[in-house]
């Protein structure tokens, strides 16, 4: 009969154990800190943990905390085609984990009202118009926590929007700029958080170009109908029909937006003045467009159909020149051929752009999403949405990062 003796610990694995330290060991401060560097989705799983970690939620240090993370990879907004307020709940993408969550719609709006439109967003904030009366509602779609802007001048409801774009100013603040009037008389406002209050009018000056925003641009419909855009028919998505970005270079704001015609305005909001960029393609090409900015650059999206082939293709504007960004490989693309589809792009923080293409074009709808990433230089296709066992579509998605500490 033998006996074996006990293995002993060697003196650097017992001083390994003396100096053990789990997050139970930290203090506030630090726990709060190390919590806002995870991943939103991350947090939210993570509060159910213990009563302690929950209580970050309200926590003014833990908010400041996450203030302090330069930037988040975005989530996105999905809209379907009611383009509505109405149903029970929202999907998001989220470009992190890579998956489709519900939000709850009780905490993205505290009243049930059809006439809310997603039209813009920034940071952490979403920015809905009302169709009825248009005035602005903006809200962080995680918190719930929400505020209605003040009514604009009775003068300014007379003039037809254009455009609605909104951007960060700091972590604390940002501003919603609205550009309305016909073509070539054409003026803003903007609303800054800072102080409460909408600024008075200004007008905007036309620059001279070669260009004539005049002529005649063929457009495909949501319809899937080819559309002549100069004669002022070129219908978009309710979401998108005042769709804008805004760039912020050099301490210089630039909104660019799709007029009427088809084209591609640029406005000067410190120069005041506003000019036409140069044509992509021929003008009675047939495609569909749309703008979106990343991190201070815009983008412009084409789909085209061309010698029984489909393109969808990413330039950039640098020196006035259009410079090619990317291609949707044609592998994919060529599936897009022949279905009269159109595209609702948007971009965002982390460098990725969504591609939304529909065909609704019954019994034959199609729906499907792309994400291109600037950075990889690489595209992948998302898997479709489910609720309940059925397939969800959208048309079109608003970008922001999902920041607890957003305030409206």
């Amino acid at each position: 009969m033998g006996f074996s003796a006990g293995k002993r610990k060697s003196r650097d694995e017992e001083e390994e154990e003396d100096y053990t330290v789990t997050l139970s060991d930290f203090n506030d401060d630090v726990l709060e800190r190390v919590l806002s560097c995870l991943p939103t989705s991350c947090y939210f799983r993570m509060t159910s943990v213990c009563k302690r970690w929950k209580s970050t939620k309200t926590s003014r240090t833990f908010k400041l905390a996450c203030s302090q993370v330069p930037s988040r990879d975005p989530w996105f907004f999905m809209i379907d085609a009611n383009d509505s307020t109405s149903s029970s709940s929202s999907f998001v993408y989220d470009s992190t984990e890579k998956n489709w969550k519900k939000l709850n719609r009780s905490l993205l709006l505290h009243h049930h009202r059809r006439d809310l439109t997603p039209v813009a967003s920034s940071g952490g904030l979403l920015c809905f118009r009302c169709s009825v009366s248009g005035d602005f509602l903006l809200r962080n779609p995680l918190t719930g926590s929400s505020r209605e802007l003040p009514c604009q001048d009775s003068q300014d409801y007379n003039k037809p929007l254009q455009a609605v774009a909104m951007t960060t100013v700091s972590p604390s603040s940002y501003k919603l700029v609205t550009i309305s009037g016909d073509i070539p008389n054409l003026c803003f406002k903007f609303y800054e958080s800072s102080s409460c209050s909408w600024s008075k009018e200004f007008e905007l000056v036309k620059q001279n170009n070669d260009d004539d925003e005049t002529g005649t641009a063929y457009f495909l419909s949501k319809t899937g109908n080819v559309v002549v855009a100069s004669s002022n028919h070129l219908q978009r998505s309710p979401s998108k029909q005042y769709s804008s970005v805004i760039t912020v270079k050099d301490n210089v704001e630039t909104v660019y937006f799709l007029s009427s015609y088809g084209t591609i305005i640029a406005c000067d909001l410190n120069k005041r003045c506003f000019t036409q960029l140069p044509k992509l393609l021929p003008p009675f090409l047939e495609y569909s467009i749309d703008l979106v900015e990343c991190n201070g650059t815009m983008f412009v999206i084409l789909l085209s159909e061309f010698y029984e082939s489909a393109s969808l293709r990413i330039w950039k504007l640098e020196k006035q020149n259009w410079v090619h960004v990317g291609m949707l490989p044609p592998a994919m693309s060529h599936e897009l051929y022949g279905r009269n589809g159109d595209i609702n792009c948007v971009g965002g923080d982390g460098e990725k752009i969504l591609v939304c293409f529909n065909a609704n074009n019954p019994p034959e709808e199609c729906y499907r999403y792309f994400v291109y990433d600037l950075v990889a230089e690489e595209w992948s296709e998302l898997s479709r949405c489910f609720n309940d066992g059925e397939a969800v579509e959208f048309v079109s998605a608003l970008s922001f990062q999902p920041r607890i500490e957003a305030i409206v």
